[in-house]
Order: structure tokens, then sequence, then C-alpha cells
């Protein structure tokens, strides 16, 4: 991926982050700021999980396994960005979310 569908992929995450705490119970809202460093640290737990675990055990995994993940990873990322709080549930119901969005929203430019 070129570093423009880079840029895109971490705003358009950002946006979507916004959105999760304008929406989900227990996930605090966020500054586009907060946001983007917020979807920078979920990339990066994201890639430690899979370089660790394998593609399976990744958040971009599907079924159940990826689901738990993605929402551990969007957890944790609560320690090391500030501003943001999430409880289980609002990391559980913000995994679902981002799950979703991300089947509909384009985070790469095609050309």
């Amino acid at each position: 991926m070129d570093w423009i569908g880079t840029v895109v992929r971490f705003v358009v995450s950002a946006l979507v982050l916004m959105f999760v705490g304008l929406v989900v119970p227990g996930f605090s809202p966020l500054t586009f700021w907060h946001a983007l460093l917020a979807a920078l640290v979920i990339a990066a737990l994201g890639w430690v999980v899979e370089a660790t675990m394998g593609r399976k055990a990744s958040p971009f995994g599907r079924g159940v396994v990826g689901f738990i993940i993605a929402a551990l990873v969007v957890w944790a990322a609560q320690f090391f960005v500030p501003g943001m709080s999430v409880t289980v549930l609002g990391a559980l119901l913000a995994a679902v979310v981002i799950g979703i969005a991300d089947l509909f929203v384009p985070t790469s430019i095609t050309r």
C-alpha cells in the first residue's frame, strides 16, 4: 500500500473512532488528534498481536477469536492514549461498530 492509502486509512480510522465515542456507551468521545493517536496505537498493538500469535489470532482475523482480540486491543489502547477511556463493554461494542464500519467504509485508495 502506498503512503496516501496509509494516510487515508488512519484518517478514516480516526473518524470511525470519533463516531464510536459518540454512539457507544463506555467509550469516551475523542478529539481528532486523540482519535488519530488511538488509530496508530490500535494498529501497532494489532501488528504486535499478529506478529506474535499469527494472522488468525489478529484483530483482522475472522471469527470470535479475531473479535475478542480486537476488543482487547481497543481496551488496551486506552493505556497509551490520553483522554481515551473504555470499559470492557465499551470495547466489545466498539469492536462491533469498527468491524461494521470496515465492511462499508473504504480505507484505501485504489488506482
